[in-house]
């Protein structure tokens, strides 16, 4: 038996000028599942026009509306023509009475439901029961809960019930239960309209409060950025003024360097105030965001720890000598931190050149344990006992609380017996905060 013989492929070369053999066409679902052209198509002109459906303002709708009442009830008027009371033109006459008030439902409601329930009553009274106007009357009712006031929509289920007892003043007698089940379906709908108004009212009520906390929030926000910068150096120049006015005859050289001082804090001022400007402006970001430096595009940077030295070495010009102590890990806290303990320690530094007459300052800011320390402590006349924060002090309390921390000031022998005196010996005020490292 011999074995099969072995088939060969044989390539064939295209015959020139055959058409390639056509695909197999795929099918719709197909073509639709991958996104082609037709379906991308019927997409955007679904979105077209439904933003053109939005743009149509609501009193054409209502015009739309109260015509397609019209239409319809006229259509069902003139087939009963024969079976009414009065004659079609009193029917029509009363049909367009309870179908042109949905053209105002949204803007004078009530009016316009007491206008299309009593054409109803007069209709079902002396001509004939229609069966499409209740319907428009229905429309009326619930608009009178949802687009009036408060008070007015109140009348709704009032006039509502006159209405019905006028409607079926012929009919409930026959069928007691059906002007129940009615009434009860029209205050339905009304109540449907009153609550979703007053949802939305509630609505916007609480976006009104949340504006207004807002608004307030950033209005004390840069008041205290205000009061940080701008009033510190303004307090510093008025020092370094007083000084310069003290030695003008006696020592030259020295009021040569206060006034230059004075120069340099003068355009630090009006760095500050430019940043602050900025906020007002553009509605910067606030100094407590995640991973935000507050800063402005623009706008001169917020000063951190690094930035205390200069502003010890300014202060020390005219005012008391200040010491800074910084632990190197306080340098790497994150940046909304770093600010607020230059915030911190500028506040207290301005009120020792205001109030304390102290001669040495010493600025310590240490990091340990998830907390950031800052002590400020001079060695000046003190607080009373019983004294009242200042705006500066509030300032620092509110900055302290946002972040989480918790500060306290006094003066040193308030802090009890034994406590350590103030860098130059007994007296002086301390205000140390802590705030959580992150």
């Amino acid at each position: 038996m011999s074995p099969p013989p072995r088939t060969r492929a044989i390539r064939t070369a295209p015959v020139p000028g055959a058409a390639p053999a056509p695909s197999a066409p795929s099918t719709p679902s197909t073509h639709s599942a991958l996104g082609g052209p037709g379906s991308w198509a019927a997409v955007s002109w679904a979105a077209r026009t439904l933003r053109a459906l939005r743009a149509v303002p609501g009193g054409h709708w209502d015009l739309v509306l109260a015509g397609g009442f019209l239409l319809l009830m006229a259509v069902e008027r003139t087939g009963a023509a024969d079976g009414l009371h009065g004659g079609l033109p009193l029917a029509l006459a009363l049909s367009t009475a309870v179908a042109a008030p949905l053209a105002v439902r949204r803007t004078r409601p009530l009016a316009g439901y007491l206008v299309g329930a009593a054409a109803l009553s007069v209709e079902a009274l002396f001509v004939l029961p229609s069966p499409v106007s209740p319907y428009a009357d229905l429309v009326g009712l619930y608009s009178l809960g949802l687009y009036a006031p408060r008070r007015r929509a109140w009348c709704g289920p009032f006039a509502a019930l006159l209405g019905m007892a006028a409607y079926f003043a012929d009919l409930g007698h026959d069928y007691p239960v059906v002007p129940a089940g009615v009434l009860f379906l029209w205050l339905l709908g009304w109540a449907f309209g009153y609550g979703t108004a007053r949802r939305a009212e509630e609505r916007e009520a609480a976006r009104w409060r949340l504006r207004r906390e807002v608004v307030a929030e950033e209005r004390a926000r840069l008041a205290r950025e205000l009061h940080d910068s701008v009033g510190h150096t303004l307090n510093v120049v008025l020092v370094q003024a007083g000084a310069a006015r003290r030695l003008l005859d006696r020592d030259p050289e020295r009021t040569r360097e206060l006034l230059s001082g004075m120069e340099h804090t003068g355009r630090d001022a009006l760095d500050d105030l430019d940043r602050v400007l900025g906020l007002l402006r553009r509605g910067g970001d606030g100094e407590y965001g995640d991973g935000d430096d507050g800063d402005d595009e623009g706008a001169a940077p917020q000063p951190g720890l690094a930035d205390l030295e200069r502003l010890a070495e300014r202060l020390g010009r005219a005012g008391p000598r200040v010491r800074v102590r910084i632990d190197p890990a306080a340098r790497r806290v994150p940046r909304s931190l770093d600010v607020s303990a230059y915030r911190i320690v500028q506040e207290a530094l301005t009120n020792t050149v205001k109030h304390a007459g102290a001669r040495t300052v010493e600025v310590t800011v240490r990091c340990a344990g998830g907390r950031l320390a800052v002590e400020v402590r001079d060695d000046g006349r003190g607080a009373p006992a019983g004294y009242t924060p200042g705006r500066g002090l509030l300032g620092v309390a509110e900055r302290v609380s946002m972040l989480g921390g918790r500060v306290e000031h006094g003066p040193i022998g308030s802090d009890g017996p034994g406590a350590p005196e103030g860098p130059g010996g007994p007296g002086g005020f301390r205000l140390r905060a802590e705030l959580p490292v992150p």
